[in-house]
């Protein structure tokens, strides 16, 4: 369902973006001047893998799974997008279709802007260049601190790290403790194994060890980070 106007909260997500708010004021304003609402329900399909390269997205409320479908038909979660991030900027650079499957996860609002005023903006703003430049090397940096951990620690600290990143852009204090942070992102133990390349079992027994260890608690309705340093000593102490 398309709506023509971000909410409060929504708008305040986009411009929090810590990429996003780095720009100058004209180039946010040009950049808000020409994107257009979208919001979908759970679940639902935003961009698939062979599409063609048409608009530049940013999340602002939810989350988008970006995910692949192995050649036996298991589907692997790569990442989920929190609301500030934007991402598509590749294909509409290069013009190839895009590689991967985004769907919403959770109800979620995204803001587009069409590949043809991408890149009028390219052409009136030099500094969205560099700019995304930076964007591509911060993920990079990412994308190499990935494939380290995957070759280096064992899943314990992956694990810690992964549930340190997510309390950290979706952490919400608990209602009755506010020294507890809810992960907002409801994530299932499969969707948390197949972001660590390892298997639900895996995870279910490093997660129950911890909550034994007074780091989380696990509830139904998804995890609570008790104690953030513990998770820290945990990640740490595994890398040395």
């Amino acid at each position: 369902m398309d709506d023509p106007i971000l909410t409060i909260e929504e708008r305040e997500a986009i411009n929090g973006g810590r990429w996003f708010s780095s720009l100058s004021p004209s180039l946010r304003h040009d950049i808000l001047r020409c994107a257009f609402v979208k919001r979908y329900k759970d679940g639902d399909l935003i961009a698939a893998r062979g599409d063609p390269p048409e608009q530049w997205i940013a999340c602002a409320r939810g989350a988008v799974r970006v995910s692949s479908t192995a050649v036996s038909g298991k589907q692997v979660t790569l990442t989920y997008v929190e609301p500030g991030i934007w991402f598509g900027d590749v294909a509409m650079f290069d013009g190839d279709r895009r590689t991967h499957d985004a769907y919403a996860h959770g109800d979620s609002t995204i803001l587009c802007v069409a590949r043809a005023d991408f890149q009028k903006i390219l052409s009136n703003h030099v500094e969205l260049y560099e700019a995304l430049m930076r964007l591509q090397a911060r993920r990079i940096r990412q994308l190499f601190g990935l494939v380290e951990d995957l070759n280096t620690l064992p899943l314990r600290a992956r694990l810690a790290k992964q549930l340190i990143h997510l309390v950290r852009s979706y952490g919400v204090p608990n209602l009755a403790d506010g020294s507890q942070m809810r992960i907002g992102l409801h994530l299932a133990q499969e969707e948390l194994a197949q972001l660590l390349g390892a298997s639900r079992q895996r995870v279910n027994q490093e997660l129950k060890a911890m909550e034994r260890e007074g780091a989380i608690r696990i509830e139904p309705g998804g995890l609570v980070v008790l104690d953030r340093v513990a998770l820290m000593r945990i990640s740490e102490a595994d890398e040395q």
